[in-house]
């Protein structure tokens, strides 16, 4: 029985395609056929379990009773037939129940020579889409074949279909506009960016930064920063293996390959990089999750590979993570990203006016509008960027926008006049975190000097800070009475009435509970 060329995913059927006979289906009922089984298929199983088994799939001939359908290894063959071949069976009797079984063979390199040809030809054909550039893309494509070990996907010269799919295949995608070049540098990142920076380029300095653990609330530029080193890896060398992982990205794979029975090949894939970044590390739950995460780690640090890793506080406050993880995170530099000053605010109202103006020339917006929107919202970049998004679409009808409208438009954002609203355990926790003791220290009934005092500035900035009466700060802080906060408050103003140094250390607080909470 002879046996035609296989068709793409979602290409178009290739003219003698499907053998011919007296006994075969055409060419159009195969193609459409095969297109209901896959769409079935992926809807089934999930589009990430999918794309990774069933991405490179293709109908290799079809005929009345068997169906043949090839993949480009014997490690996928051996995959499907002893997990899913039931499944692909019964969705193929649903089109066709005269179908007795289906084969899955491994394509020659005379077929897939033959198949390259007709992809070009349906490429041309069909527009491409945009690529989501992903780190492991160049992870996958130096896993090959090399010293025989058929478990890896072969390194084959991919086309664009063939591209996406292994660039989907573990990493999260890379945001191009997350460039270094693109970072607003300043003294709340200065440290952050130089350290990222070093890793990226590789430098003999680099090493010491390892893991490098950098930290802040949302909006700050935390992610940023992590696509920036992992493009800026893959620029100065393309051939580095580079992966970019979310937290809850990482998670999803593991519980998804070892629901799958495949946990090893995907530990292999991470064994091999030369760099791990993972982001939103708060996220990050699960004994299991955690333990091979810890492992993963060890073994990329232990064989000098670099590691990266982000969330929103610092290492030792990350309550959610095993403390061997936490231990090994502290093990490096944790850096901390704060919110940035005037200065880097309008530098990134200007950086996205400039942007904008590269789509439609006729954009305007005034210095003194720019200006007034930099110093009245104070927060994060995110917010900033929302801001600058809600000037643009207010001037497609008001194109003469005045200061005098700003607070009016930019009123949900940082609602001018009213006070930000802040948490009695975002206090605790920046103050705790000031004073180098723990949250737990801050509430307990400890009485030595290093735990007084900060426990009594905590409370005083809760009751200036805060809305709360003074039997409710003291209910927070651990039980206390109302008439012990009374005492801590009339301290600390006497206090900071007369010590320079201490109202200098209140004043920084404030601004950091501002910020941060």
């Amino acid at each position: 029985m002879q046996s035609g060329m296989g068709r793409e995913l979602g290409g178009a059927p290739y003219e003698g395609d499907v053998a011919k006979g007296h006994d075969m289906t055409t060419v159009g009922e195969a193609d459409h056929k095969f297109e209901r089984v896959k769409a079935k298929l992926k809807a089934r199983l999930g589009a990430e379990v999918y794309s990774s088994w069933f991405g490179r799939m293709k109908l290799a001939e079809a005929s009345k009773g068997v169906v043949r359908i090839s993949v480009p290894t014997a490690f996928l063959r051996s995959w499907i037939n002893g997990h899913y071949l039931d499944q692909i069976v019964e969705l193929w009797k649903e089109e066709d129940a005269e179908i007795l079984r289906v084969e899955i063979i491994v394509r020659t390199a005379a077929r897939q020579s033959r198949a390259a040809d007709a992809e070009a030809t349906a490429q041309q054909r069909r527009p491409v889409s945009r690529q989501a550039q992903t780190a492991l893309a160049s992870t996958m494509a130096n896993n090959g074949t090399n010293n025989g070990k058929t478990e890896r996907m072969p390194a084959q010269r991919p086309g664009p279909v063939e591209t996406e799919f292994r660039q989907n295949v573990l990493g999260s995608p890379l945001d191009p506009r997350y460039t270094f070049s693109s970072f607003v540098e300043g003294p709340s990142n200065r440290v952050a960016f130089a350290a990222a920076r070093a890793v990226a380029e590789s430098q003999s300095s680099a090493v010491r930064f390892n893991p490098l653990f950098l930290h802040a609330t949302v909006g700050l530029g935390k992610t940023h920063l992590l696509q920036a080193i992992a493009a800026e890896s893959l620029r100065q060398n393309p051939r580095s293996r580079v992966v970019y992982l979310t937290a809850e990205y990482f998670m999803w794979r593991f519980a998804t390959a070892i629901r799958d029975n495949n946990a090893l090949t995907l530990k292999e894939q991470l064994r091999d990089i030369d760099l791990l970044i993972i982001d939103d590390m708060q996220f990050l739950q699960g004994k299991s999750i955690q333990h091979e995460f810890c492992h993963l780690i060890n073994m990329l640090l232990d064989s000098a590979k670099q590691v990266v890793v982000a969330a929103d506080r610092p290492p030792a406050e990350l309550e959610s993570l095993e403390p061997r993880v936490r231990s090994r995170l502290n093990g490096g530099v944790a850096l901390e990203m704060s919110t940035p000053d005037l200065s880097m605010r309008l530098s990134m109202l200007q950086q996205r006016l400039a942007a904008a103006k590269a789509e439609d020339a006729s954009i305007e917006v005034a210095d003194d509008v720019l200006e007034h929107v930099a110093r009245t919202v104070t927060g994060s970049g995110r917010e900033l960027e929302g801001a600058f998004n809600q000037l643009l679409f207010r001037q497609t009808f008001e194109p003469q926008i005045t200061v005098d409208r700003i607070d009016e438009i930019l009123g949900h954002i940082y609602r001018s006049g009213e006070p930000k609203r802040v948490r009695i355990e975002d206090i605790q926790r920046i103050v705790a975190r000031h004073y180098n003791v723990s949250k737990t220290e801050l509430l307990s009934n400890r009485r030595t000097r290093t735990i007084v005092k900060p426990r009594q500035v905590a409370m005083y900035l809760s009751k200036v800070m805060t809305p709360r009466s003074l039997p409710e700060i003291g209910r927070r802080f651990g039980g206390r009475d109302h008439t012990t906060v009374l005492h801590a408050v009339r301290k600390i103003e006497g206090l900071s009435d007369n010590d320079n140094t201490l109202a200098q250390e209140l004043e920084l607080l404030r601004r950091l509970i501002n910020d941060q909470a």
